[in-house]
């Protein structure tokens, strides 16, 4: 495999961060004395962050620094236009001492907005920041307040821990908000199976996430096989590397359903036209403009993506797994590149919470089917084993065809343990011993069609994060999530659980932190709590992020597990209710509403 492929696929320049060095405006020694001090801390705010944060495609973020400190209107004025020749997606304003509020804030409607006030006694830096929030607050304009625990000396350039911690959660959130604007979600096809996460609901893409909805059929599918619109070149690529890489596996339909090998390879050229064809559908293809198909190379600009698959393409056609699950991965016959955001089903809710989940963690994303509820007393008697460890208290089977990411198997290692990382961290071996883990079984016969599925089960002992937004009537878009682990069964007990659902297809077996109250009391209850039979889950215990990146986005969070001192939202949610943080949340996202009205 090459060197990862980093690149911005989509159409528009990346968002930049943008800081603000806001200043005391008073003149004849006041504002000369902080001009230095407070431009420092700006360029300290911005070589931190542009060192320790990535987009999700690879290229590095870029900070924009206002050309002068901000005392005033006048200065917060030409600041603003700088900003936006520059596309800059989001604002942190600092400083080290007391400044005007309403003179020098970000009064920006959409743009989210973070104030560090540095904590020192020379100059009331936190006096600032509070009667900056509370400028914001009274306008309406949420901002995060970021500040040090620990009292400093002007002049001291350490960014503290619990400061970088803050920085780093604002700006990922940020970027991830930026990004969205303006790029589409594409349906490929329309509703699966009457699952109503499938409905393109385009005020919420719209209000919610800036984004817009765009639309083909699966017939295009077939228009383009038919026709050859798609790299011929790229296919016998491709097609020659599925054939050395993607080991066979077991064929567990009826003898008279069996398809011969005639079919299968046939099935095989289809189903990776269908993920070359699905790609281009997405992104574009220049190839294409030089086959006379200029349309067709444009693309749609989507960001994520949905295949409708069952039924009427899979009645007929290859399902679509082995499609979706390798545009999700990490790697293709190309070699290591970003995974795209293709939701099985055409299930549009998890196919979002698949690209907040990719776009705060760089990584792949598992999507599945929240499937079953394994009772240490089910488990008992179904094989006579005891469960033990993180498992004791029962498991939850994440189980689909075809689409979660072959980075779920945990074939990556991080600090010697399993783990899914961002693309470019990902050597060659890693992609390899990805698929050699892999199994593609032939598609059982509900597809009849044929295709390939799939086998699977991810490794023991990742620190992962469930999630799924949902639509409730009368309140709009909620997030759910639940931190956990991944934990793995002894061979035979696997197999006997397996085998009960559809043993060609991955497994993901996970155990939620629990907390012993509501929601997380035991493992039942999360299972019981979810609000959909899908969920996209995340390396890492990012519930932190997801909660940050809600609250931007004013989406409520109805579950959680994600303890209190880790969640940061804007500083106006604790006036909706500080002591009751769940009704708070509610009621700010309420009375904000959608963020592009």
């Amino acid at each position: 495999m090459t060197t990862p492929m980093i690149c911005n696929r989509l159409q528009g320049e990346m968002p930049k961060i943008g800081i603000r060095p806001i200043v005391d405006g008073r003149r004849g020694g006041i504002r000369e004395s902080l001009e230095d001090v407070t431009m420092e801390m700006a360029r300290r705010a911005a070589e931190f962050l542009t060192a320790n944060l990535r987009h999700s495609n690879g290229l590095p973020v870029e900070c924009v620094i206002a050309d002068t400190c901000i005392g005033g209107v006048a200065e917060a004025a030409r600041t603003e236009e700088k900003f936006a020749r520059e596309n800059v997606g989001l604002t942190i304003s600092v400083t080290p001492s007391w400044c005007y509020p309403t003179e020098t804030m970000d009064q920006h409607p959409t743009r989210p907005k973070a104030i560090w006030g540095f904590n020192g006694t020379e100059r009331p830096g936190a006096v600032y920041l509070a009667a900056a929030l509370s400028a914001h607050n009274q306008k309406g304009l949420p901002a995060f307040a970021i500040y040090g625990r620990d009292v400093q000396d002007i002049g001291d350039t350490e960014i503290t821990p619990d400061v970088q911690e803050k920085l780093l959660r604002f700006a990922k959130a940020g970027l991830a908000m930026a990004t969205m604007q303006g790029k589409s979600y594409l349906s490929m096809g329309s509703v699966s199976m009457g699952i109503a996460g499938c409905v393109a609901d385009e005020s919420f893409f719209r209000q919610y996430l800036g984004m817009r909805n765009e639309y083909v059929d699966m017939t295009e599918f077939v228009r383009r096989m038919e026709l050859g619109i798609y790299d011929r070149a790229e296919f016998e690529k491709a097609l020659a590397w599925v054939k050395m890489s993607c080991r066979p596996g077991e064929d567990v339909n009826p003898p008279h359903l069996k398809r011969t090998d005639g079919q299968k390879e046939k099935d095989w050229e289809t189903v990776v036209k269908m993920a070359l064809i699905a790609r281009d559908l997405m992104i574009g293809n220049p190839k294409l403009a030089e086959m006379g198909y200029g349309e067709e190379a444009l693309g749609h600009n989507a960001i994520a993506a949905g295949f409708q698959g069952q039924r009427a393409w899979t009645d007929y056609f290859p399902t679509g797994d082995f499609m979706e699950a390798i545009l999700n991965s990490s790697f293709d016959w190309n070699g290591v590149r970003e995974p795209f955001m293709l939701a099985t089903e055409n299930d549009t809710l998890n196919g979002v919470t698949m690209l907040l989940g990719h776009l705060l963690t760089d990584a792949a994303q598992i999507f599945a089917d929240v499937r079953t509820y394994w009772s240490p007393e089910a488990v008992r008697r179904v094989t006579g084993h005891t469960l033990e460890g993180p498992a004791a208290g029962g498991i939850i089977h994440l189980i689909n065809s075809g689409p979660a990411a072959l980075d779920g198997t945990g074939r990556q290692t991080k600090d010697g343990r399993p783990a899914m990382k961002p693309f470019w961290e990902i050597a060659p071996e890693e992609a390899q011993a990805c698929l050699d883990a892999v199994q593609w079984c032939p598609a059982v016969d509900f597809f009849r069609g044929g295709g390939f599925s799939t086998d699977f089960t991810t490794r023991a002992g990742m620190p992962v994060t469930m999630a799924r937004v949902n639509l409730i009537a009368g309140v709009g878009p909620v997030l759910q999530l639940a931190e956990g682990y991944t934990v793995e069964l002894p061979d035979d007990v696997h197999d006997k659980l397996d085998r009960r659902s559809n043993p060609t297809w991955p497994t993901t077996w996970f155990v939620p932190n629990l907390t012993g109250e509501g929601l997380f009391r035991d493992v039942y209850s999360v299972m019981s709590g979810w609000g959909s039979n899908h969920a996209s889950v995340s390396y890492g215990h990012v519930g932190d992020k997801l909660i940050t990146l809600a609250a931007m986005l004013r989406i409520p969070v109805s579950m959680h597990n994600v303890p209190e001192e880790r969640i940061f939202r804007p500083s106006v949610w604790t006036g909706f209710g500080g002591l009751e943080p769940v009704g708070a949340d509610y009621r700010a996202c309420a009375a904000f509403g959608p963020l592009y009205k």
